[in-house]
């Protein structure tokens, strides 16, 4: 069966094809989503989610699961989760790419509440993948302290996996929007040492959207910020000051900033963000250029 925008939810998470992890593509905590069809999800804090790409992304997963392509990973063992069951509710969605290119983890928000990956990671990763990155959607623990153990613990676990999964662990990106711009803001700049793994290599890029964190530390990665003036809970000025900080750092930055856009845009499709991914890419591969320079 191919999905439409009629398929309802429920059919998508109980589908065969994704073994008992369908329910993890939509928030755990249904509390903060709505609607019964794929075409009338909505979730809370977010506009613009587009009906079209909530489609695209499930029929791509369904397709790919029943070619018999490894779509998603748990990052914790069993005797792990029976110590924390909420580590039940975590794992990496895998959007593959090319054989030896580079990945990214992409984190969605929720406020800290519930994850919603739907519309603020799984399109971002589609997109990565796409372009030929291999990009990882993570399900995390909500909580800011959890979200980016669990964040830890995926980088440690694609580092651990890279050679049977062909990745270039050299400059990877770590992308989040609001609540999971902060995860990757942390872990690019205090890496995963500090949220109870052993120490890897830090980000090469950080990619953030609509948060409102003002904290510098002094050793943050090259960074593209997107946002837009209409943003009641991350004021774009708060973004705009922050990367001027890091600017002064010697640190490479852009950002973007979109005229009347609010909070939790996404992709942004159809809107005047339209087309930021792209640059968001494009700094990225100048990070990537730069590092094989130094090498």
């Amino acid at each position: 069966m191919t999905y439409t925008e009629k398929t309802k939810i429920s059919e998508v998470i109980n589908d065969p094809a994704f073994q008992s992890k369908g329910r993890l593509l939509f928030p755990v905590q249904r509390e903060y989503m709505s609607g019964n069809t794929l075409g009338s999800l909505k979730l809370t804090w977010y506009s613009e989610i587009d009906a079209d790409m909530t489609v695209t992304i499930c029929n791509h997963l369904k397709e790919r699961a029943e070619a018999g392509e490894k779509i998603f990973f748990d990052i914790y063992s069993e005797e792990e989760k029976k110590a924390d069951p909420r580590k039940n509710d975590t794992g990496l969605w895998y959007f593959k790419g090319e054989p030896g290119s580079h990945f990214a983890v992409c984190n969605a928000g929720g406020g800290f509440a519930y994850v919603g990956a739907m519309h603020d990671s799984m399109p971002h990763a589609y997109t990565l993948s796409g372009n030929g990155y291999h990009a990882f959607v993570l399900i995390y623990r909500p909580g800011a302290q959890t979200a980016c153990e669990d964040l830890a613990r995926a980088i440690a676990f694609i580092f651990e996996h890279a050679e049977e999964l062909q990745i270039n662990t050299d400059c990877y990106s770590l992308w989040g929007g609001s609540a999971g711009a902060r995860m990757a803001a942390r872990l690019g700049s205090y890496g995963t040492a500090a949220f109870k793994e052993k120490a890897y290599p830090n980000a090469g890029t950080v990619v953030m959207q609509y948060t409102g964190l003002d904290e510098v530390c002094g050793n943050e990665p090259p960074t593209y910020n997107c946002v837009g003036t209409s943003d009641w809970i991350a004021p774009y000025q708060t973004m705009k000051t922050r990367i001027e900080r890091i600017r002064r750092n010697g640190t490479d930055v852009m950002i973007e900033v979109f005229p009347g856009l609010g909070h939790g845009f996404g992709l942004g499709r159809h809107t005047k963000a339209e087309g930021w991914i792209g640059h968001a890419i494009s700094f990225w591969e100048k990070q990537m250029t730069s590092e094989r320079k130094r090498i």
